[in-house]
């Protein structure tokens, strides 16, 4: 099955060894991302509605890049490190997934970087 590594014009370098987003029969799987500006550094520093729409944001733009929509959304895997930010987020998150909503779950961890408050991996079906 060809891969496609998509990465959206502008992106900054990974922290570690993976690619923003990869698309495999229509399918397109975006990695865990993070509220991250193009130098890796941590962007809207204790509020986690702004992190959630950057995070959402970057989102869109490799599902985009990858010839989709947030519609075409079916996935999201929800990582927050305090659930009194859950309130927040879903505020924000609804505001991209106005219609039906994707599958997802959502878990309190510790993330890559102590200022990072919520990090979204996707799973979007394109070219349907």
């Amino acid at each position: 099955m060809p891969t496609e590594i998509v990465v959206p014009a502008g992106s900054g370098k990974p922290l570690a060894p993976y690619s923003p987003g990869t698309k495999a029969d229509g399918v397109v799987y975006v990695s865990g991302t993070l509220p991250f500006d193009k130098d890796n550094n941590v962007v809207h520093v204790g509020d986690a509605a702004a992190q959630t729409r950057h995070v959402l944001e970057l989102i869109k733009s490799v599902i985009e890049t990858a010839g989709g929509t947030m519609e075409d959304v079916t996935m999201n895997h929800i990582f927050l490190t305090d659930w009194e930010n859950y309130g927040a987020i879903n505020k924000v998150y609804a505001e991209f997934f106005p219609g039906d909503k994707p599958a997802r779950y959502c878990v309190q961890t510790g993330l890559v970087k102590p200022d990072a408050l919520v990090e979204i991996a996707t799973v979007a079906h394109v070219g349907k």
